[in-house]
């Protein structure tokens, strides 16, 4: 698959009274997102070996869960991945993780190492095709998005 090195960009508006700091009554000093998954090993395997992830800290039967917590991308972001004791676990239409990426050349590098690992791109939403995104499907079937810009930030 080839993707545009300048994708169209779809303008979305923009809130008159967006936030533009954090709120003061907020005060996080991280965020984790948590996923229960059927194909744990594939899973975990996806999101550290493919993907690159770091991997925070595993743990087997703590409060009788199995999981690892991988950075994204430091220590102030967490994606946590916990076996899942159901066989299946339903995906909504819209399950994604979205990697705002630097530039066209970082996006290409991680199209590059899903190829080598025999992974074709899946079908996207139609915002991400528009606008030069990638889109895999983890072993769940969660998207997985690659976009070469970075959300807010001044692409002009």
């Amino acid at each position: 698959m080839t993707v545009s090195a300048s994708p169209r960009l779809v303008v979305m508006s923009t809130p008159p009274n967006a936030v533009s700091r954090w709120p003061e009554h907020l005060p996080v000093g991280a965020v984790r997102v948590g996923r229960t998954s059927a194909h744990y090993d594939q899973t975990v395997q996806f999101y550290r070996d493919l993907v690159g992830l770091p991997v925070l800290e595993s743990f087997n039967e703590s409060f009788g869960e199995d999981g690892t917590i991988f950075g994204l991308p430091d220590t102030t972001s967490h994606l946590e991945i916990v076996r899942s004791p159901e066989p299946a676990v339903p995906v909504d239409r819209i399950d994604s993780l979205v990697f705002y990426l630097p530039d066209t050349a970082a996006r290409e590098r991680l199209v590059a190492r899903m190829a080598a690992a025999g992974l074709e791109p899946a079908s996207q939403h139609p915002y991400w095709q528009a606008n030069g995104g990638v889109t895999y499907r983890d072993p769940d079937g969660r998207e997985v998005v690659f976009v070469s810009w970075v959300y807010g930030a001044d692409r002009t």
